[in-house]
């Protein structure tokens, strides 16, 4: 994998300070900022105020909360929280709706994996934790290729795609997912790059080397605290 982005093309920029700041973000959220690194990972990210951006599978909202300050009154949010996702737990819906509650520019979404789409031309879309969760087994063979392939085309030329991931030790044959909700970081990277996307680079500002990769994300002795990769990937701009 290419080498590590330099840490000093990820400090914070105003308008990503201004967004942590944002007093509409709930506390509980807010405490989660030192463990979870946003500001540095937006700054990867390249995300700035204007732009149409996803939250995709955006569990709590905690992304979304921060995306709808950064990009402002020019840009867009699309909150989209899987239909599978709500029919397995209903309470996705409710914190969905919590979640985009009095923010102006944010739309939510919740067609299925093999419905959804977004109504214009994205300029970044962020996935975080969940792009393993493509692969499990309940969805139809193929969801992960077909889903990877609808956010390749939801981008404009030259938008990016950030993926954050709970790691799995080596697995080709992509068997983590199922058993330990994780995925192999460069089983990740051939399934997003045969979409067509380009390799931009990682950080490795959530990897936690004392991580053994063996246990579910759910188990207690890890949870919170697991060893986790994060991926840029550009759609490359039109020849």
């Amino acid at each position: 994998l290419a080498a590590a982005a330099p840490i000093a093309a990820q400090k914070t920029t105003p308008a990503i300070t201004a967004a942590l700041a944002d007093a509409s973000r709930p506390a509980d959220q807010r405490e989660k900022d030192t463990a979870r690194k946003p500001g540095e990972l937006l700054a990867f990210a390249g995300i700035k105020p204007g732009q149409k951006v996803a939250d995709f599978v955006m569990g709590g909202g905690y992304w979304t909360r921060i995306l709808s300050p950064l990009v402002g009154a020019r840009g867009k949010v699309y909150a989209y929280q899987p239909a599978e996702f709500i029919k397995f737990r209903a309470a996705y819906a409710d914190e969905q709706k919590a979640a985009v509650a009095g923010l102006a520019n944010t739309v939510a979404l919740s067609d299925s994996l093999s419905g959804f789409s977004f109504p214009e031309k994205l300029d970044a879309i962020v996935t975080v934790q969940n792009y393993h969760d493509m692969f499990l087994a309940p969805f139809p063979k193929g969801t992960g290729e077909s889903v990877t392939r609808k956010l390749y085309n939801s981008l404009r030329p030259g938008g990016v795609l950030l993926v954050i991931d709970h790691v799995a030790n080596a697995d080709p044959e992509n068997k983590a997912p199922n058993t330990l909700h994780r995925i192999d970081p460069e089983v990740a990277r051939r399934e997003i790059e045969k979409a067509g996307f380009r390799f931009a680079g990682k950080t490795d500002l959530l990897r936690n080397s004392t991580d053994p990769h063996t246990a579910s994300v759910f188990d207690a002795s890890i949870r919170g605290k697991t060893d986790q990769f994060v991926f840029k990937f550009v759609k490359p701009s039109a020849k």
